[in-house]
C-alpha cells in the first residue's frame, strides 16, 4: 500500500476510530492522543501490512493495543458511577455553569435523550473488565466479526464469546435495575432531570416516546433491549452529533469525577 493512499483511507476511518477511543478511555485527550499515535505506529509498519485483514482492522488493532497500555494500571469505574457524578455535580455549581454556557454559545449543545442514553452507555460500560468492554463495543457498536475481534485482541474465537457474552449480561443486570426509561423500578431518573434542566418547556415523555427502545420496551426482552440501546450508540458519532459539546463536557467532568474515586 503506497503512503498516500494509506493516508487516504486513514482518514476516511478516523471518525470511527476516535468514537471507539473516546468510549474506552472516557477522555478526550487520551483519544486524540492514541488516534496519532496510532498513526504514526502504522505509518512506521506500513510496510508490513500484507492485507491478510482489512486496513480497518489492522489499525483497530494497533489502537487496541495502545489502548490497553493506556488503562493498564487504572482502575475500572463502579456500576453506579451515575449517582457519584450526579452528586458531584450538585455540589459544584461550576459545573452547571459551564454547561449553561457552552448550551448558550455552541451549536453542539442540544440535549436529547437519545444523546444522554449513549453518554450512560459509556460511563457504564467502564465498570466492565477491559477485555469485555473491547470486545462488546467493537462487535455491537463497530460491527466487527467474532474472528476480527479475535485478531484485534489476540485472543481465541471462543474467548472473545466468553467475553461477549459476560459483558452482555453484566450490562443487561446493570441496565435493569438502574434505568427508569425502561424499568419503572429503576433507580437512575438522570434522563428525565437534565432534559427537565436543559429543556424545561419540554415534555418529557413525548420525547421519550420517539425513541424506538422506549417504545418497544413493554414488548421486547432484556436482549433486545440491550440491542436497542447499542443501536444508539452505534448511529451517534461523540464528537459530531447535535449535543456533541455539552455531552464531553460531562465527560470529562465524569472522568475528572472518577480519577479521585478509585
Amino acid at each position: 500500500m503506497t503512503t498516500e493512499l494509506f493516508n487516504e483511507e486513514f482518514k476516511g476511518i478516523t471518525g470511527q476510530l476516535r468514537s471507539y477511543l473516546l468510549r474506552i478511555t472516557a477522555s478526550v485527550h487520551d483519544a486524540e492522543d492514541i488516534v496519532h499515535d496510532t498513526y504514526i505506529r502504522a505509518s512506521e509498519k506500513l510496510h508490513t501490512f500484507r492485507g491478510e485483514s482489512s486496513l480497518k482492522t489492522w489499525l483497530f488493532t494497533i489502537a487496541s493495543n495502545l489502548v490497553k497500555d493506556n488503562l493498564r494500571a487504572k482502575k475500572r469505574w463502579p456500576e453506579n458511577v451515575t449517582d457519584i457524578c450526579k452528586a458531584a455535580a450538585h455540589s459544584n455549581p461550576q459545573f452547571f455553569e459551564e454547561a449553561m454556557q457552552i448550551k448558550a454559545t455552541s451549536t453542539q449543545a442540544a440535549f436529547e435523550i437519545k444523546e444522554h442514553i449513549a453518554f450512560c452507555f459509556t460511563c457504564i460500560s467502564k465498570s466492565l473488565p477491559l477485555e469485555q468492554q473491547l470486545c462488546l463495543f467493537l462487535k455491537e457498536v463497530y460491527e466487527f466479526k467474532v474472528s476480527e475481534i479475535a485478531t484485534i485482541l489476540d485472543l481465541s474465537e471462543a474467548m472473545v464469546k466468553y467475553y461477549l457474552h459476560m459483558g452482555r449480561a453484566k450490562m443487561i443486570e446493570i441496565f435493569d435495575g438502574r434505568c427508569a426509561i425502561i424499568n419503572k423500578e429503576g433507580i437512575c431518573h438522570q434522563c428525565s432531570e437534565l432534559n427537565g434542566h436543559y429543556n424545561p418547556k419540554q415534555k418529557f415523555q413525548e420525547e421519550v416516546i420517539k425513541i424506538e427502545m422506549a417504545k418497544e420496551a413493554q414488548t421486547v426482552g432484556k436482549e433486545q433491549l440491550l440491542d436497542l440501546r447499542m443501536k444508539i450508540v452505534n448511529e451517534i458519532d461523540p464528537f459530531e452529533s447535535g449535543a456533541a459539546a455539552l455531552q464531553l463536557h460531562h465527560l470529562e467532568h465524569n472522568r475528572n469525577v472518577m480519577e479521585k474515586y478509585v
